[in-house]
């Protein structure tokens, strides 16, 4: 591709960018992680988007080894590979801003202009990336993201607007929202950094521009200048056999207005309707049983264009034949120590070794999923950081004609309670529900120390000070472990609790069986269970049912 943008893009800039993006986060991978904003090491923002892209790059790899010449093979290759790839929360954001791009992108046709088929991949991914978050929050890789897409349109919307200019212009936006983001949020601004996520999006975004204009890639140092449900894609093979028999899909050229109307035409005509898009773009799908119909209510609204439609017949069928080769119920744990591991092995769980530092992928989740052999799995995440990662795999799994079901436990104590309650014997509804009061009703804390000196919720703290956490806030900083655990113990056991779980970290001591005897003390007729977790940087991990 010429410096000046003018061609489209083609098979080379995707290999540059590929190798381009995994050479930029391997290099940053340990400044983005020590952006963490929390005083504890479990900041592994940049190794989880690191991977992704590694991941992403040897899809691509293996897409082109059997199509080396089908630029759309390897875009969807890339994009598949990140989503298998992602760890965490951030590698399943960038997987879905990724993937949202690339559609666009393998979408595009010969009289698309690659300004503007960038420039509306990049507004489309990132309303990817605020629907892969329940509660979106701004200062972090989302706001990055937007004004990446929102610099890009300004420039791409010019009818002579290269795509070299385009990429400059959402590369050098995307940097200063990253600047701006310790003004929107006061953790960022009170430790002194920006958003780890917004930094690595930066560093892809680099890629991005390089590979484009041919320039050398900016140090690390200067690409700045100086942390859930998976993202709703348009579904596809997820129809019921009683449901309608064709799949439609196409791109709207249209203006927005004319969204509203064309929702509400489509909306009676059957289910799964998705239209997602904005700026006179839009990606239109749905299930019917009168294509001509979904069709003609995109031709009143505006142009379409890419139209695909697809025949369930023979999908109902392999699925069913899936899930009739497939028997039973299965569970999958994920588990941050050898204890803990072999606590969930012992209960029937197929257990992924997993914790701060280690996340599992969503590849490594679905092949977990996918081992059990099971028509129905149970998944377990036990990490805040692998509830999305969980269900990105749950949704692959679903096309294979697996049902799953991921419990969001976000705490491996919260997992030993849903554990507790399971019961296969049950129906599959019935048997969630109960694990999944059992893990909400699990008040959780722990005991850790701090890495680095940090401001938290109760205070300043130095590196080496002891830190008493209660459902995921700081609440404690002290220096003894044993006065932090009953500290969080009795705020733990304020609201009532008839069993105290204690899990045993690696480097615990006899903490765990002094805590036991100061419950059984002073808490008389509360019950205790003590087990050996082996999970690192937490001395302790406490739940009171």
């Amino acid at each position: 591709m010429h410096v000046d943008g003018v061609a489209t893009f083609d098979l080379g800039v995707v290999r540059r960018f590929a190798d381009l993006a995994v050479t930029g986060l391997s290099e940053a991978r340990e400044e983005i992680d020590a952006l963490n904003v929390y005083p504890v090491p479990d900041g592994d923002t940049g190794t989880n988007m690191f991977l992704t892209v590694e991941s992403a790059r040897d899809a691509l790899v293996a897409a082109l080894a059997e199509r080396p010449d089908d630029l759309r093979h390897a875009l969807q290759g890339y994009a598949h590979g990140a989503l298998l790839g992602a760890r965490g929360n951030s590698g399943v954001i960038l997987s879905q801003l990724v993937g949202a791009l690339l559609r666009r992108i393998r979408h595009a046709g010969p009289e698309d202009r690659s300004a503007a088929v960038f420039a509306e991949g990049m507004a489309l991914a990132a309303d990817a990336a605020y629907a892969a978050v329940g509660t979106p929050v701004e200062g972090t890789i989302l706001t990055v993201a937007r004004a990446a897409a929102e610099a890009a349109a300004q420039v791409a919307a010019d009818p002579g607007a290269r795509l070299g200019p385009v990429v400059h212009a959402a590369v050098g936006a995307a940097r200063e929202a990253l600047a701006r983001t310790p003004d929107q949020l006061p953790m960022l601004a009170r430790a002194g950094v920006v958003d780890a996520g917004g930094r690595g999006l930066c560093v892809v975004l680099a890629a991005v521009e390089s590979a484009v204009t041919g320039e050398h890639p900016r140090s690390v140092a200067h690409v700045i200048g100086t942390p859930v449900l998976p993202a709703p894609q348009l579904p596809t093979g997820d129809l019921t056999e009683g449901g309608p028999a064709y799949e439609v899909m196409y791109l709207l050229a249209a203006d927005d207005g004319a969204v509203p109307a064309l929702r509400a035409e489509l909306a009676p005509l059957g289910d799964s309707l998705v239209v997602v898009g904005g700026d006179g773009l839009w990606n239109v799908h749905v299930h019917v049983d009168d294509v001509g119909a979904a069709v003609e209510a995109g031709i009143r609204a505006g142009t379409p264009r890419r139209i695909e439609v697809t025949h369930f017949a023979e999908q109902v069928a392999a699925s069913r034949r899936s899930r009739a080769r497939r028997r039973g119920r299965a569970l999958v744990a994920v588990a941050a120590g050898p204890g803990l591991h072999a606590l969930f092995e012992e209960a029937g769980a197929r257990v992924i070794d997993g914790g701060p530092g280690r996340r599992p992928s969503t590849g490594e989740v679905l092949a977990a999923v996918l081992a059990t052999g099971a028509g129905e799995v149970v998944v377990l995440p036990n990490d805040h950081d692998t509830v999305g990662v969980a269900e990105a795999a749950a949704h692959e799994a679903a096309q294979r004609g697996v049902h799953v079901v991921v419990v969001p436990t976000r705490a491996q104590v919260q997992g030993i309670a849903a554990l507790a309650v399971h019961e296969p014997g049950r129906p599959l509804d019935s048997d969630v529900v109960h694990m999944t009061d059992a893990a909400r009703s699990s008040r959780h804390g722990a005991v850790t120390i701090a890495a680095r000196q940090a401001m938290t919720s109760a205070g300043p703290c130095a590196p080496g000070d002891v830190l008493g956490v209660v459902q995921g806030d700081f609440v404690i900083v002290a220096e003894d472990l044993f006065e932090v655990a009953t500290g969080v113990l009795e705020r733990l056991l304020g609201a009532g609790g008839e069993l105290v779980t204690l899990v045993a970290g690696a480097e615990a001591g006899d903490l765990a069986q002094a805590c036991e005897h100061w419950v059984t003390r002073t808490h008389p007729g509360v019950d205790v269970s003590v087990h050996d977790g082996g999970q690192e940087r937490y001395p302790l991990l406490v739940s009171v049912e």
